[in-house]
């Protein structure tokens, strides 16, 4: 299944995120259970404002763009398909 990276600028503050967080979850699990929610970098900016970079699993990148727009409170700056991954450990020195 593909894999994307979702990333965001939220209208709320980091103390809300469990909320927000939780509302996802729900979502997922009652409505949208072909998406697969595998985990997320949460960053403040200067001001305090919340982005977040999360990696789903799903069919499409339709599929990611119609659960953020039932999770709302947020802006979607980008959805890109991931290629791959690497780490460290895939590179001889």
């Amino acid at each position: 299944m593909p894999r994307y990276v979702v990333e965001r600028l939220f209208d709320v503050k980091h103390g809300s995120m469990p909320e927000v967080g939780s509302k996802s979850r729900r979502i997922l699990v009652e409505k949208m259970p072909e998406i697969v929610w595998e985990h997320s970098h949460v960053v403040l900016d200067d001001s305090g404002g919340v982005k977040t970079y999360c990696i789903y699993s799903a069919p499409s990148e339709e599929d990611v763009q119609r659960h953020a727009e039932a999770l709302a409170s947020h802006r979607v700056l980008s959805i890109s398909e991931i290629a791959g991954d690497v780490t460290p450990e895939d590179f001889p020195l």
